[in-house]
């Protein structure tokens, strides 16, 4: 993995200044030494994008409250944080500076704080209202940031960085895979989830503001235009999917003076005992996945990627082989 110096970005006159490991990634207070930029902070949390801060923008603020507690338990997140722990494990095991690009309230960026020693790990989200969530719950070390995915203000800050859910709430999400890959070093990993299957769209998606649900293949091109290569690939929530697309069918059919924001939020009123047990059937997924079983269908993707060693700096360019070099369908 080549080593490069990390840097900040000031928006207002493009003036890049290095930092390094023992310093914040933005600090509150920090002034642009060029052009005297001072950068805002709310509530303790240094803005990036304050004009987009807590809008609807790519989601609305208000469910943060709602999905901070429903994710802790609830089957499906549950899974998806094994399986995202396992894939750094397995592909990333040496990463010491990890960022997550819409960290929401903080569940998956806290389980890996957990995971394993750190040397730099930061949260980025463009609603301060998650991040407001996010703090009390996580350890002092996780650094916070309000900040827009496709203008990232860092750069060759980390040497992994994670995209869980979020990028189908963007409108333009090759601008934000370009910001991660900026904010990689040469050779950096990346791993992201998204929902798949457009005819899968129901009134979840509308009122989680999504943009899309991908094609297959989509992602993976998208990351290899911004200059990665793509090291693992595979569908998730498979044993489930009759399941899900039975929930979705149904929610069509509701009647029209139903509230929307009640149906969606139908998907997290299981019963505990029903809960454990479908836990206990994607823990199954999760365990064979991680041991290399392609998936053809499900609910969502996963994708597994690496920022290509840039060339031409003088540097070593050699990147280590993936864990694994395993593509699904």
């Amino acid at each position: 993995m080549l080593d490069m110096t990390a840097m900040r970005l000031c928006f207002c006159c493009g003036k890049e200044t290095p930092f390094g490991l023992g310093e914040p990634a933005l600090p509150l207070g920090w002034v642009c030494e060029s052009c005297g930029h001072a950068l805002q902070e709310r509530d303790g949390i240094p803005l990036t994008a304050p004009a987009l801060a807590d809008t609807l923008t790519g989601f609305d603020p208000a469910d943060f409250t709602f999905l901070a507690t429903a994710e802790l338990d609830h089957f499906w997140f549950a899974a998806r944080r094994r399986l995202i722990i396992g894939l750094v494990d397995a592909y990333f095991p040496e990463a010491t500076r990890f960022c997550e690009i819409g960290c929401g309230s903080g569940n998956v960026i806290g389980a890996l704080a957990a995971s394993r020693r750190w040397s730099r790990i930061v949260g980025t989200e463009i609603h301060t209202a998650g991040l407001s969530l996010a703090r009390p719950r996580l350890p002092g070390q996780v650094e916070l940031l309000q900040a827009d995915a496709r203008r990232m203000p860092l750069r060759h800050a980390f040497d992994l960085a994670g995209c869980f859910d979020v990028l189908e709430h963007i409108d333009r999400d090759e601008e934000a895979i370009a910001g991660i890959a900026a904010a990689l070093v040469p050779g950096g990993g990346f791993i992201a989830t998204v929902p798949q299957h457009p005819s899968l769209w129901s009134v979840s998606d509308d009122i989680a503001h999504h943009q899309r649900r991908y094609v297959r293949g989509e992602l993976e091109a998208k990351l290899e235009r911004a200059g990665f290569e793509v090291l693992f690939s595979t569908s998730y929530t498979v044993l489930l999917l009759p399941m899900m697309a039975l929930a979705r069918v149904r929610s069509r059919k509701a009647a029209p003076d139903q509230d929307p924001r009640e149906l969606a939020r139908r998907e997290f009123n299981i019963q505990p005992r029903l809960n454990r047990i479908l836990q206990g059937i994607l823990d199954v997924e999760v365990k064979l996945t991680l041991r290399g079983m392609s998936w053809p269908i499900g609910g969502s993707r996963v994708v597994v990627a690496r920022k290509r060693a840039e060339t031409g700096s003088g540097k070593g360019t050699s990147v280590a082989p993936p864990a694994r070099n395993t593509v699904a369908a």
